[in-house]
């Protein structure tokens, strides 16, 4: 996806209508449509008493007639008083879900009608958000997301933005809903935030919330391409951003989207995902992100699925332009890495394998001491892993290279028992895969043979001072 192209050129203007077309047949809008064909009695609300005469006079003229955007552009400031009444006053929840779903409508028929409620909350002195804020507590599924929605519109397609405590509480309610197990509005809530990380502050916003480790968990469980793409969607619009773009594989987001540009056969998530990778080389500010994030890529196998890639046929210029774009920079890349390098890349992404470094005598004696650089950095993953991950491969290589550590390095048992990696090896003794029990067996061995070696030297370096 050329990021001078057509595409990057929409990002700041994405029309609605576009994201529109996959959301038209989520649960959401599956229910809208049938509230939007109920019928009303708004003399009843007024008879009780719950309502005004005038927001009668708005609401019943606006919601049986067939030109309602000339009744909002005649009637702006009436049009937010009464929907805001209504939302304020009525409680039945048949009634609030046609009212959000009126309002929904006239934002999607045009975006500027978000000033409408702005200009109403300005004369107020109140919030924008405050009744579309309350209505995420709701019991009622369909007006919790609906809301939801509304509040993702006003905030986008306004001039003024929402207030900081306001965007955070709604962006914590998508988090929420993101980590939510069985919910059937996802596909909405993913849409939600496409449609809020428009606007570059909201990305931020969104990184320090902790927003990200929730797409990416969504996005390394079993969802359908459909939630993928979107939620993928999300990542590439912060990647514009490059600060974000440096800062976002903290996040472990190469490693994902390696995998499920691996696995899906489906063109939008392959254009999506190129894009990714193409604004994480180019848009970071500092020129070594980007050559680690080349390491992580080429660790992660993305020239592999470059090169079947290529065997297809594409249509899609933006497509063919970033696979010969990525293929040159991760070739280069190769080129360039050292075997620790290529080693430090590997641990960091957390797929450690039995790649050549790690059975080499010469790299260990070369390099095992880096493994202390930055705060003993790499050693600390190597026992993160032990203790987190549950892939058998991984940790049978993190237990061989914990064990060539301490062979390599003089005080590398006492730093390995400071991490507490000498602990998480001995559990693995009694693990269910022989292959790793047989790792374990190894590393420990390299420990306690490392002690009685020292112990030796300290014995000859005493006899060695009686004599003198």
């Amino acid at each position: 996806m050329a990021q001078t192209g057509s595409v990057a050129s929409k990002l700041q203007t994405f029309p609605e209508e576009n994201i529109d077309m996959f959301a038209a047949t989520s649960v959401l809008q599956q229910q809208a449509a049938e509230i939007r064909n109920l019928k009303l009695n708004w003399a009843s609300y007024l008879k009780s008493q719950i309502i005004s005469q005038e927001v009668f006079n708005f609401i019943s003229t606006y919601d049986a007639s067939r030109n309602r955007g000339q009744i909002l552009n005649n009637n702006r400031a009436q049009a937010a008083e009464a929907f805001f009444g209504l939302l304020e006053h009525i409680s039945k929840e048949s009634t609030i879900q046609y009212v959000l779903v009126l309002i929904d409508d006239l934002l999607t028929e045009e975006n500027s009608r978000a000033e409408i409620f702005h200009e109403y909350a300005l004369r107020r002195n109140e919030p924008v958000c405050k009744n579309f804020l309350n209505l995420l507590n709701a019991a009622d599924g369909f007006i919790n997301n609906m809301s939801a929605r509304i509040l993702a519109k006003v905030a986008c397609y306004s001039t003024d933005y929402i207030s900081k405590t306001d965007l955070q509480f709604y962006l914590n309610w998508i988090k929420e809903q993101l980590l939510s197990t069985n919910n059937e509005y996802m596909q909405s809530v993913a849409r939600c935030l496409q449609m809020l990380l428009r606007r570059d502050e909201y990305r931020t916003e969104f990184i320090s919330v902790d927003g990200m480790p929730a797409v990416i968990s969504v996005l390394s469980g079993r969802v359908n391409f459909q939630i993928q793409y979107q939620l993928i969607f999300c990542v590439w619009v912060m990647t514009f951003n490059p600060r974000l773009a440096g800062q976002i594989n903290e996040f472990n987001v190469i490693p994902i989207l390696a995998d499920i540009l691996g696995d899906s056969a489906k063109e939008k998530l392959t254009r999506i995902i190129l894009a990714v990778f193409r604004n994480l080389l180019e848009k970071p500010e500092d020129s070594s992100t980007s050559k680690e994030h080349c390491s992580v890529m080429v660790q992660c196998e993305v020239l592999k699925q470059l090169s079947i890639l290529e065997q297809r046929n594409f249509n899609d210029e933006d497509i063919v332009e970033d696979i010969q774009f990525l293929n040159e920079r991760l070739q280069a890349s190769v080129k360039d890495l050292s075997s620790f390098d290529e080693y430090a890349t590997e641990v960091k992404s957390g797929r450690l394998k039995w790649s050549p470094v790690h059975r080499s005598t010469q790299f260990w004696r070369e390099n095992a001491s880096r493994l202390n650089e930055r705060n003993y950095e790499l050693l600390r993953n190597l026992v993160n892993l032990l203790e987190t991950s549950r892939d058998p491969l991984v940790l049978s290589v993190a237990s061989f290279d914990i064990g060539e550590y301490v062979r390599h390095y003089p005080r590398g048992k006492h730093v390995v028992e400071q991490l507490g990696g000498k602990q998480l090896v001995m559990q693995l003794l009694s693990h269910e895969d022989a292959d790793v029990r047989f790792e374990a067996l190894l590393a420990v061995q390299k420990l306690m043979v490392h002690n009685w070696e020292y112990l030796g030297r300290q014995l000859e370096k005493e006899q060695s001072t009686g004599k003198t």
